[in-house]
């Protein structure tokens, strides 16, 4: 079946699944600035206000993920 959605809307949903596999397929075709923005991004949803509980729970599975597989 093809995916009609929109590719940024695909990533997204990829980096806020709390999967590791999809965080981490969808983290893999990004440049190491790119990386770094996104993570930015991340921090920024987990810590700041006007976020939904569930966007930062999502937020904070993605930098473990990605953080822990930067670590490696």
């Amino acid at each position: 079946m093809n995916d009609l959605r929109d590719p940024l809307e695909i990533f997204w949903d990829a980096i806020l699944s709390r999967r590791p596999d999809q965080i981490l397929a969808a983290c893999a075709g990004l440049s190491a600035s790119e990386q770094q923005e996104l993570i930015a991004h991340l921090q920024r949803m987990a810590s700041e206000p006007g976020w939904h509980t569930e966007q930062r729970k999502s937020a904070k599975a993605a930098l473990k993920t990605i953080l822990n597989t930067k670590k490696s």
